[in-house]
């Protein structure tokens, strides 16, 4: 990867996914190329937070893949994401059972609290981003919402503000 122009925080992440993806010992004629490509990406967006399109091609470049696969494979995959998202993913099922509970209600609350919308970029101290959801396969806990995975069910729009205030204190 050319290092013209980054930051040196984007140099050094370049630098430990080269370290993980030349810990593989993949070289040009090797089989493994494609089977661990979902791995790379997996360690790329830990590193990086979201696989951007310079990240997507430094990846095919290392592992002398189209760039057009790597793209294919990000894009197929939920996943996978292109745009950066907060420290603090909250995912809120909007699932019928969900959505007969109130859920539309607790996303709004969330939405007017930390003043961004769904699906869209993250707050601007970058600490939180909102997604709606199809379906968790929680349907008994409905309405139900999600911080970094963690479950939280029967919220409510108050009780979501009470958890946001409590991931905003942990920074």
């Amino acid at each position: 990867m050319c290092c013209k122009n980054l930051s040196e925080a984007a140099v050094a992440k370049f630098a430990e996914l080269d370290q993980f993806i030349d810990g593989l010992g993949i070289d040009r004629n090797d089989d493994r190329r494609q089977g661990c490509l979902i791995q790379v990406l997996h360690k790329a967006q830990a590193i990086f937070g979201y696989l951007p399109r310079e990240v997507q091609v430094h990846v095919a470049q290392k592992l002398f893949l189209s760039e057009a696969h790597v793209s294919g494979v990000v894009s197929f995959y939920n996943y996978f994401t292109t745009e950066p998202k907060g420290k603090y993913c909250i995912d809120i099922c909007m699932g019928t059972a969900c959505y007969v509970k109130g859920a539309e209600k607790v996303l709004s609350e969330v939405e007017r609290v930390l003043g961004i919308k769904a699906d869209t970029n993250p707050t601007p101290d970058g600490l939180f981003s909102i997604s709606a959801l199809r379906c968790v396969g929680a349907c008994g806990l409905a309405p139900v919402m999600m911080v970094n995975g963690k479950v939280y069910g029967k919220v409510t729009p108050a009780k979501a503000v009470e958890i946001v205030n409590e991931y905003k204190k942990l920074g």
